[in-house]
C-alpha cells in the first residue's frame, strides 16, 4: 500500500512489519455509532423494564439510574485511557496482559479474556432470546391480546423463533464490515427516532401522574416476598447495570489485533526506547477503525454519555405514565405482564378503540433488539478470533481463519451456535435461563474490573498514557469503577424472592461459579504450560 494513503495506524504498523488482517473501513462515526447501537437503549431498558417496576418502581428506577449511570461513566473513562494506550481487537484481556506484567501477565489476560468471552456469548443470547420473546407479545397483541383470543406462542415456538433470529444474524455478519459500519450508523439514528415516537406518543396519549408522585413513590409490592426498602431499591439497579453494557465493543471493533509491537522487539533483543512516543501507544496496529488509538476511547466515552442522555429520555415518557403499576405486571393482563407492551396497549385502546395496533410500536423495540444482536454478534466474533488468534480456545485454528471478505466466518459460527445452546434451559425453566442475562452482566463487569483493577495496582507507576488520559483523576476514577464491578457483581448474585425455593432460585451465582471453575480449571491443568499472552504474527508482513 501507498504510504501516502495510510493513516497513522496503519504507517506504523508497516514500520514495524506488521500485516492488516482485518479489514479497515470503519469511520470514528462509525465507531461511536456501532457502539452506541450495541449499547442500544431500547434493548436494554424495553426487555428489563418489568425489573424496575418491580423492585421500587419509579424511586428505583429513577434514582437507580443516576447511580448506575455516574459508576458505568467511572469505568468507561477507565477502560478509555487504557484503550489510548493499548488499542487492539483483543481489547479488555491484552490490556490485562501488559498491565499485568511479567509475572500475572498471561494469567490475567487469560482470566480477563475468558470472563469477557463469557459474558460477550451469553449477551448474544440475552438480547436476540428477549427479541424472541418480544415477537412473543407483539404476535399476542396483534391478534387481539391475551384476554380477547389472541395468539400466545409456546416456549418451544419462542425458541424456534430464536434460532431463526440467530442464523439471519449470522448470515448478515459474513458480509464485509464496511456494510456493517454503516448499518451502525444507521441504526445509532434509528434508536434515537424510536426512543422519541414511543416517550411522545406515551406522554400525548395516556394520563400521567405528578412529578411528587414519580420521585417519591415506592413499590414494595413485588409479589417475591422482599419487605425491606434498601434490598429491594438494590434489585431495582439491575435493569440499569443491565442496560449500561457493552461499550467495551468500540474496543473490539475498532482495533486489529496485530501484535504486540513492543513484546516481539522486546522478544528479538531489539531496543525499545524510542524518541518517537507513538512506538509507546501502539502495541497493537488498528484494525477496523482508522486512528484507533484516539477513537477507540473517544468511542467508548461517546457512547456512554449518549447512551445515559438517550435513555432518560426514553425512561421519563414510562415512569410518568406508569400509573397503575400491579395492573402492568399482572400476568392476567393482556399483554401477559409485560409491562412497556401493557402501556402502549392501553393507549391505543383508548384512543383508537383497538389496542391490536399497539404492534406498530412494538416494532421499533424489536428492530431495536434486532439490531443489537446482529452487532453484538459482530463484537462477538471479533473476540472469538482475537483469542482463538492467541490460541486460547480449543480448535483455535479452525475459529480464526477468515473468509474471502476478510471476516472471521467461523467464529461467527461459534457464537450463533453458543448463543443457541445457552438459551435451551427456557425449555425446562424460565428461571434458569435467567442465569444467562445475569451472567452476561456479571461476567463483562469482571472483564471491565480486571484491566481497571490491574492499571491502579500492579501499573500504577509504569502506566504509559496514551492522547486521552485522566490526568491526577486516574486512580481516583479507577477505583471508584473497580469498587463498583464488586458491588453489582454481588447484586446479581442476590436471592430475587423468598422463601427461596428450586422455582425461585437465582442461578447467577452457580452460572458464574461454572464459569470460574472452569476458566481456573482450565487454566491449572493446560493452559499454564502454554498460553503466554497475544500471540505476534511476525513473518506475515507483506512488502
Amino acid at each position: 500500500m501507498d504510504a501516502a494513503k495510510m493513516d497513522s495506524g496503519q504507517r506504523r504498523l508497516q514500520e514495524l512489519g506488521y500485516k492488516q488482517e482485518l479489514k479497515r473501513s470503519m469511520s470514528p462515526l462509525g465507531n461511536v455509532a456501532m457502539c452506541f447501537s450495541i449499547i442500544s437503549i431500547i434493548s436494554g431498558i424495553t426487555p428489563t423494564y418489568n425489573t424496575g417496576l418491580r423492585y421500587g418502581g419509579p424511586v428505583s428506577i429513577v434514582y437507580g439510574w443516576l447511580i448506575v449511570c455516574f459508576f458505568s461513566l467511572c469505568i468507561a473513562l477507565s477502560l478509555a485511557e487504557i484503550c489510548s494506550a493499548y488499542p487492539t481487537s483483543g481489547g479488555l484481556y491484552f490490556w490485562s496482559y501488559k498491565l499485568g506484567g511479567r509475572r500475572w501477565g498471561a494469567f490475567t489476560a487469560w482470566m480477563t479474556g475468558w470472563f469477557n468471552i463469557a459474558g460477550m456469548w451469553s449477551g448474544t443470547a440475552s438480547v436476540n432470546f428477549s427479541l424472541a420473546l418480544l415477537l412473543q407479545v407483539t404476535i399476542l397483541v396483534s391478534t387481539g391480546g391475551s384476554n380477547e383470543g389472541g395468539y400466545y406462542a409456546s416456549k418451544y415456538v419462542v425458541v424456534c423463533l430464536y434460532g431463526g433470529i440467530l442464523v439471519l444474524c449470522g448470515l448478515i455478519n459474513v458480509l464485509g464490515i464496511r456494510w456493517l459500519s454503516w448499518l451502525g450508523t444507521v441504526v445509532g439514528f434509528l434508536n434515537i427516532l424510536g426512543v422519541f415516537v414511543i416517550g411522545i406518543f406515551l406522554l400525548a396519549i395516556l394520563p400521567r401522574q405528578s412529578a411528587q408522585t414519580v420521585f417519591t413513590s415506592f413499590n414494595e409490592e413485588n409479589g417475591a416476598g422482599i419487605h425491606s426498602k434498601p434490598y429491594i431499591f438494590l434489585l431495582g439497579l439491575l435493569m440499569s447495570q443491565y442496560t449500561l453494557l457493552g461499550y467495551d465493543s468500540a474496543a473490539h471493533m475498532v482495533f486489529d489485533h496485530h501484535l504486540f509491537a513492543q513484546h516481539l522487539l522486546l522478544h528479538s533483543g531489539v531496543e525499545t526506547v524510542a524518541p518517537d512516543p507513538d512506538l509507546q501507544i501502539i502495541s497493537f496496529d488498528s484494525e477496523e477503525t482508522k486512528t484507533a488509538d484516539k477513537t477507540g476511547g473517544y468511542g467508548i466515552i461517546g457512547a456512554v454519555l449518549g447512551s445515559v442522555l438517550l435513555g432518560t429520555i426514553y425512561l421519563l415518557p414510562l415512569v410518568f405514565t406508569s400509573i397503575d403499576v400491579p395492573h402492568l405486571l399482572d400476568p392476567g393482563n393482556d399483554t401477559k405482564g409485560y409491562a412497556i407492551a401493557q402501556l402502549l396497549y392501553n393507549g391505543f385502546e383508548s384512543h383508537f378503540h383497538d389496542a391490536r395496533w399497539s404492534f406498530l410500536l412494538l416494532i421499533i423495540p424489536c428492530g431495536g433488539l434486532y439490531f443489537c444482536g446482529l452487532l453484538s454478534v459482530t463484537t462477538t466474533s471479533r473476540m472469538t478470533y482475537a483469542f482463538s488468534r492467541d490460541g486460547a480456545l480449543p480448535l483455535s485454528r479452525f475459529w480464526h481463519k477468515l473468509n474471502g471478505k476478510e471476516v472471521p466466518g467461523n467464529a461467527v459460527f461459534l457464537c450463533v451456535v453458543v448463543a443457541f445452546c445457552l438459551a435451551l434451559p427456557y425449555l425446562a425453566s424460565e428461571v434458569a435461563f435467567q442465569a444467562t442475562v445475569s451472567i452476561n452482566t456479571i461476567s463483562l463487569d469482571i472483564a471491565y474490573g480486571l484491566p481497571i483493577l490491574l492499571r491502579v495496582t500492579f501499573a500504577r507507576r509504569n502506566f504509559v498514557r496514551g492522547p486521552f488520559h485522566l490526568g491526577r483523576f486516574s486512580l481516583i476514577i479507577g477505583w471508584l469503577a473497580v469498587s463498583w464491578v464488586m458491588v453489582s457483581t454481588v447484586l446479581f448474585c442476590l436471592p430475587v424472592a423468598y422463601p427461596v425455593t428450586i422455582e425461585t432460585l437465582n442461578y447467577a451465582p452457580v452460572a458464574l461459579g461454572g464459569v470460574s471453575m472452569f476458566t481456573l480449571g482450565y487454566w491449572f491443568l493446560s493452559g499454564r504450560h502454554w498460553f503466554q499472552g497475544p500471540v505476534p504474527n511476525i513473518g506475515s508482513a507483506e512488502a
